[in-house]
Parts: C-alpha cells; structure tokens; sequence
C-alpha cells in the first residue's frame, strides 16, 4: 500500500517546494508525486499551472502577483529563482482550503533537476518520483507540446539517474504514448478522471476524448482498465471516487497497478485500503502514514 504524497505534503507546506518535498519524505512516503511544466529556454520545472499562480507567488519586492500571472512557457528559467512561492496569499483559495499549511517563506519553483536531487540524500532511501507532465489538448497555447515536454523530462531523469526510481503519470495519454516510443525505459501511469470539473473519458459520446491519444472507452465495452491495458501502460492513476470494486478487478484481472488521487481524510484512505488498491496520492501524507500502517506492514500480527 503505497502512499504518494500530493505536490509534496500539500496540506502541511506549500506545494511544490524543495521543503515540502522534504517533509514528505521524512514522514515516509514511498513517493513524491509533482508536476512539470516546461520554460520558454525548454528546463522542465515544478509548478502545477501552465501559469504562475497568484495565490501563491510573490515577486522579488514581495508583492503578490496580480491574476493573470504569465504562462511559465514564455519564462526563461533564470526568471523563477526570483519569485517567493513559500506561502498562501491571505484569503485565497489555497489559504481557506489549506489552513494549518505552514509557510515557508524564501521557497523557490525547483527545477526538476533539483527535485531529482533530493533522491541522492541519505534521508530519502529509495523514495520515487511520480511526475505528472502537465498538458491539455483543450489548451494547446499554454504549453510546449506534449511531445517535447517528453522528450525534456526523460532527458532529465536520464542525466540524473534516476529514469529507475520514476513514473510519468499525464491525463494527456499523448505524452505517455511519446515515452512509450522514445523512452520506454520510463514507466508510465494513465491519469483518468470523470468528473464534471473534468472529464477526460467521454464515456458514451460520439466523440473520441481528446485526452486518450484517439483511443476509445467504449470500443472496450466501457471499461477504462480494458483501455489502459490496450494503450500499453502498467499502471492506472483513476480518480478516486471514480473507482469501483468491479473495475478494481478487472484491473487486477489485466495486470494493472492502481493508484488512485487526491485521498485527505482517513476514513476514505481506510475504505480505498480494504478495497484494495495499490496506493493513494495524498496531501497528508502524516494522516497516511499513520491510518494505512496496518495495510503496509510486513508482519501485519506483530505490528
């Protein structure tokens, strides 16, 4: 039972930070789970929006950024070290939704060179990299391509040493169809969600989802583990309370590693580990840790 934790650990430091990156494996999670966007100077760097985001981003005067902020894809890299993402703007959106996170005030967007680094540490052990390469076919101009962010973030991981310890995870199947061809050492995790907020299956529609790389849900009878199967990847990453018992078999029918996102309260972490599933993406990973302590314990009677 893997626990990833959530851009970090989400609800106790700010997103996506090199801090936050190390609490999370401190308290002992198996993997930091992140996201990567791509500068204009093409260094794939960790920032969940295409855009700097004003709830979160001060300027080297300490001002908050006014909304729009730029897209991180018309940056250069030596722009980012500039910027203070240590701390929630007061009455944001992150602020309410993350009240006891801690600030961490001079934090910095990493590269994901530097993210990387933290796995060379004594203290990390043989903690993974779950990356999510952040790409939207519905906005094709607030980003590199699906297939150059691939082909940057693979480069990084190979020169790093670290293309063992990672998984690339996307809702866009067109960047894992790109690691597939030009990396399949990379191992690669098919994001789905079937949300109002977001649907990316299109489940019975006439149109195929622009997400799934021209693939279609109901060409396999609707079922997503069937169609992740068929596009080649070993693992499926559903939303979480997208998952049934009855698609969690036939996952596990087909082969398939399951890992559902974004699980924050313990009785849901609890039901998610009956269930059975392979590990959770959390922003707590300290509740985590502590709820799903039988279900990854060696000796379960001892422990």
């Amino acid at each position: 039972m893997e626990i990833h934790g959530h851009r970090g650990a989400r609800g106790l430091l700010p997103e996506n930070t090199l801090p936050g990156f190390e609490r999370a494996i401190a308290l002992g999670v198996d993997a930091l789970e992140f996201d990567v966007c791509m500068t204009r100077d093409g260094v794939p760097v960790v920032h969940h929006d295409p855009a700097l985001n004003p709830d979160h981003t001060r300027d080297a005067g300490g001002a908050w950024l006014e909304p729009p902020g730029p897209l991180l894809k018309d940056l250069e890299a030596a722009e980012l070290p500039g910027l203070d993402v240590g701390r929630a703007r007061p009455g944001s959106r992150t602020a309410l939704r993350f009240p006891h996170q801690e600030p961490r005030d001079g934090a910095r967007i990493p590269a994901l060179a530097d993210v990387l680094a933290l796995g060379r540490r004594p203290a990390a052990g043989a903690v993974r990299f779950n990356i999510e390469i952040k790409s939207s076919p519905l906005e094709p101009n607030e980003s590199a391509g699906p297939e150059a962010l691939a082909r940057a973030v693979a480069a990084v991981l190979r020169e790093k040493g670290m293309v063992g310890r990672a998984t690339v995870q996307s809702f866009d199947w067109r960047v894992l169809r790109e690691l597939r061809t030009s990396a399949p050492a990379i191992s690669i995790a098919c994001l789905t969600s079937e949300r109002g907020w977001r649907d990316t299956v299109l489940r019975g529609r006439a149109e195929l989802s622009p997400w799934t790389a021209g693939l279609s849900v109901d060409a396999k009878g609707g079922s997503l583990p069937r169609l992740v199967h068929r596009f080649g990847a070993p693992v499926w990453m559903p939303f979480h309370a997208d998952l049934t018992a009855e698609a969690l078999a036939e996952a596990r029918m087909l082969g398939l590693k399951v890992i559902v996102w974004t699980v924050n309260e313990i009785p849901g972490m609890e039901v998610l580990a009956r269930l059975g599933v392979d590990g959770i993406v959390t922003d707590y990973p300290d509740r985590a840790v502590e709820a799903l302590a039988p279900w990854r314990c060696e000796a379960p009677q001892i422990c």
